[in-house]
């Protein structure tokens, strides 16, 4: 990409990334396309990450394991839904990823949760987040009986309204309620040392002598 248009993208994304200084998204910029690669920008060729390059970074940097999880992030990441993550994509989802406030995680985690996007989290969607995201117990119970009554045991906790599934309204006072909710059904935002890690990583200054 050459230094106009780097610059021409470097302003539009800080002027509306309100989480990232223009040193920092410059810097994001930088780390997507090397994760991309050289690529030649040919018209009608998308140019992005797509979902295993994606997962891969998930996965390595932010330690994620969960298949499920990553998937619905990945879709998190691409608005647009064409497979890809473009570099637009990748900075405004680093900003809620990394450094959102409370109310955009809820709506990020919401989706992430949602997972046929009806704008509900039903009994059959938590029950497969929650046997994937726990550790498989080798006994002599039904495993499954016990996410079953871990799924009732949450919607008592979450379901305000009682209708046997979760709204965005109900989710979000439970969170407000109680923050440890928030990723209640699979980790899907990144741990505080993964965080300050990938930060302290990418956001170096090539001017600033390293620390001893």
């Amino acid at each position: 990409m050459n230094r106009k248009k780097l610059q021409k993208l470097t302003d539009s994304l800080t002027k509306n990334c309100k989480h990232f200084s223009k040193f920092e998204v410059k810097c994001l910029i930088n780390l997507f396309y090397n994760l991309v690669g050289e690529v030649t920008e040919r018209q009608g060729v998308i140019i992005g990450l797509d979902r295993n390059a994606f997962r891969n970074i998930l996965h390595m940097t932010f330690g994620m394991t969960d298949d499920m999880i990553m998937d619905r992030v990945f879709r998190g990441f691409d608005k647009d839904n064409d497979g890809c993550i473009s570099v637009i994509e990748w900075v405004y989802g680093l900003s809620v990823f990394l450094r959102g406030t409370l109310e955009e995680k809820m709506k990020y985690c919401f989706e992430v949760f949602d997972l046929n996007g009806d704008s509900f989290i039903s009994k059959e969607e938590m029950f497969h987040m929650l046997k994937n995201s726990l550790l498989k117990q080798p006994s002599e119970e039904d495993p499954d009986e016990g996410i079953k009554d871990l799924v009732e045991i949450t919607l008592k906790k979450m379901d305000h309204d009682h209708d046997g599934k979760l709204s965005f309204a109900d989710y979000e006072q439970a969170v407000r309620e109680e923050t440890l909710l928030l990723e209640a059904f699979g980790p899907c935002l990144p741990d505080p040392k993964s965080q300050k890690e990938f930060e302290a990583q990418v956001f170096k200054d090539p001017n600033e002598f390293s620390e001893v």
